[in-house]
C-alpha cells in the first residue's frame, strides 16, 4: 500500500475546486439549485405559469436562452435538451419538463449551478437557463511513498529512493465542447505515463470517440493471495511487472443520461522470471502476454444528481471479450451488471438499494485475471483489508440516509473568484448493510473468503462539498468478527 501525503492532497483539492455565485440579475423568479427540492421547484414554476399564462391549456416554447456559458459552446447545452423552439406542450407538463432539462444540464458536471427562469405571455414561453461554470483545469502533484506505510518506509536504508513523484493533470470541458483530456506523469520508485482523451460528440452528431495510452512500471507486484491478503514481491533495481496499452473507442450518447460505448484495448504485459518462479499461475507459466479486450457498455443514469444521488435509478451493463495473442491463457468472456434505485421517503429520509454481479467464463484463469472483490471492482464494506479472488461475484447493498444539515455555501472572499469563493457543505448520516459472495472452483487452502457469504453493517457520515467531492467516515462490523473505522473519498454506491 502506498501512503500519500494527505495534507497536500486536501489542500490542492480545496484550492482547485469550488462553487460560485449565480449570474447577475437573478433575484426575481429564480429557481436555485440547492434550495428547494424538485417538487417544490416545479410547484414554483407551475405557480408562475398560472399567473402569467392563465387560461391556456397548451403553451408554445418561443425561445430558449443561455447565460453564463463563457467557455461552454451553446450547441453542447442544446444537445442535452429534449425541448426546442416551436414545441407546443400541455401547460401542466411544462414545469416538470423544464426542471428535468435543468437537471440534465447540471449533470453534465460542467457547472456549479444551473438556474432556471421563464416568462409566459399570450401562451408563448421564453426559457432562460443561467449557468455558473466551474474551474476546469486541475494540476495535482503526485508525492507518495512506495512502501505500505510510513514506518516501513522509514526503516529502509535507501528510503529517499523509494518515493513516487510527478503530476496528474486533467482538463474538463476542453475547447468548450465537454471534451476531457487528462494525463499522469509519475516518476520515482514506480513509474506511470498516461494520456487520455474523450470527445462526447463529433460536430452535431451524437457519435463521439475516446483514445488513450498508458505505460506502467512497478518495482513491486502483488504476486499471490495468502490468507485473503495480497503478498508483494519487491525489487529495488528492476521492474517485476511492466504493462502498456493503447485504447480507442466509439461513444453513442443520446443525452448525459444515456450512453453506449464500444472500446478496444491492446495490452502487452511482462513479469520477470522471479515472479514466474514464485507463482507460475500468475500468467499461466508465461512471463509475457499480449491480448485484446473488446468492451461493449450501456449506461442508463436517471439519478437526480450524479455526485450524491437521492432519487432515481442507475443501470449499467457491459459485455467484454478478451482474446490472447501470445499466451497459453484461453479466451475470457465477462458480463457485468450494476443496478441501483434511490427513494425519497419524506421528512429528509432517503433509501437506496443496489446490486452488482459479474459472470466470467473461461476454461482456465490466470492469477492476474482472478480479481473479484476488494480491488477496483466491488467491495463489501468492512472487508477493506482483504481481497477475494474468483470468477464470479455478486454484491447487494442497501442504506438509509438522512440529511443532518445543509450549510448552504460558505463564503471565502479572500479567493476573489466566483468559481472558488463559495463552498457548499451538506452532511448526511447513513446506516447500511452489505452482502456479497465470490464463486470459484479451486481455492488455495489459506484463503477462506471465496465461496463464503460476506456481510457487514455499519453507520457513517457523508460530507458532500466542492465539485462532486464526497468524503465518508464509516464504522463497520462484519459477520467474520472484524471491522473498524474507514474513510473514503467517493460516493458509497
Amino acid at each position: 500500500m502506498r501512503l500519500g501525503l494527505l495534507v497536500v492532497g486536501l489542500w490542492l483539492t480545496a484550492v482547485s475546486v469550488g462553487w460560485g455565485r449565480p449570474a447577475e440579475g437573478w433575484a426575481r423568479n429564480k429557481i436555485a439549485l440547492s434550495a428547494p427540492p424538485d417538487t417544490l421547484r416545479r410547484a414554483n414554476l407551475d405557480s408562475l405559469l398560472q399567473s402569467q399564462c392563465a387560461g391556456y391549456a397548451r403553451v408554445r416554447i418561443h425561445q430558449i436562452l443561455f447565460v453564463g456559458n463563457e467557455v461552454t459552446k451553446e450547441r453542447v447545452l442544446r444537445a442535452e435538451l429534449d425541448i426546442h423552439e416551436g414545441d407546443t406542450l400541455p401547460a401542466p407538463d411544462v414545469a416538470k419538463r423544464l426542471e428535468r432539462n435543468r437537471r440534465r444540464l447540471f449533470n453534465l458536471q460542467l457547472f456549479n449551478q444551473v438556474n432556471l427562469q421563464l416568462t409566459c405571455r399570450n401562451g408563448e414561453v421564453i426559457v432562460l437557463y443561467s449557468v455558473q461554470e466551474r474551474w476546469y483545469t486541475f494540476p495535482v502533484p503526485i508525492f507518495s511513498l512506495a512502501d505500505r506505510n510510513f514506518r516501513s518506509w522509514l526503516g529502509r536504508p535507501d528510503r529517499w529512493r523509494r518515493l513516487d513523484y510527478g503530476v496528474h493533470v486533467s482538463r474538463a470541458n476542453f475547447r468548450g465542447r465537454n471534451e476531457q483530456l487528462y494525463g499522469n506523469l509519475q516518476l520515482g520508485f514506480n513509474r506511470k505515463y498516461e494520456l487520455f482523451y474523450i470527445r462526447p460528440m463529433l460536430g452535431r452528431h451524437r457519435l463521439g470517440l475516446s483514445a488513450g495510452a498508458s505505460l506502467y512500471q512497478a518495482r513491486a507486484v502483488d504476486y499471490t493471495t495468502r490468507g485473503d491478503v495480497l503478498q508483494a514481491f519487491r525489487a529495488d533495481n528492476s521492474f517485476p511487472i511492466q504493462r502498456w496499452y493503447v485504447t480507442g473507442g466509439l461513444r453513442w450518447r443520446r443525452t448525459v443520461q444515456r450512453l453506449t460505448t464500444l472500446e478496444a484495448y491492446y495490452y502487452q504485459e511482462r513479469i520477470t522470471d522471479s515472479v514466474r518462479l514464485i507463482n507460475p499461475e500468475y500468467f499461466l507459466g508465461a512471463t509475457r502476454r499480449t491480448y485484446v479486450d473488446l468492451v461493449l457498455t450501456r449506461t442508463l443514469n436517471q439519478r437526480n444528481t450524479f455526485a450524491y444521488p437521492l432519487t432515481g435509478s442507475f443501470l449499467q451493463a457491459s459485455l467484454s471479450q478478451r482474446v490472447f495473442l501470445s499466451s497459453p491463457s484461453p479466451p475470457i468472456t465477462t458480463a457485468l451488471l450494476t443496478y441501483a434505485r434511490y427513494f425519497d421517503l419524506g421528512r429528509g429520509f432517503y433509501y437506496t438499494a443496489g446490486a452488482e454481479g459479474r459472470l466470467r467464463l473461461t476454461q482456465r484463469l490466470a492469477y492476474a485475471d482472478s480479481r473479484a472483490l476488494g480491488y477496483r471492482q466491488a467491495l463489501v464494506r468492512g472487508y477493506d483489508a482483504y481481497v477475494v479472488d474468483g470468477r464470479h461475484y455478486g454484491v447487494l447493498r442497501q442504506g438509509l440516509t438522512r440529511r443532518v444539515f445543509d450549510a448552504g455555501r460558505l463564503n471565502l472572499p479572500m479567493l476573489n473568484d466566483p468559481r472558488l469563493d463559495r463552498i457548499p457543505l451538506v452532511l448526511y448520516a447513513n446506516v447500511f448493510a452489505d452482502a456479497g459472495f465470490v464463486a470459484e472452483r479451486t481455492v488455495p487452502a489459506s484463503n477462506r473468503l471465496p465461496n463464503e457469504l460476506l456481510a457487514s453493517a455499519g453507520i457513517g457520515l457523508h460530507l458532500v462539498t466542492y465539485y462532486d467531492r464526497v468524503f465518508t467516515l464509516e464504522y463497520t462490523r462484519t459477520i467474520h468478527g472484524f471491522g473498524g473505522f474507514f474513510a473514503r473519498t467517493e460516493f458509497p454506491f
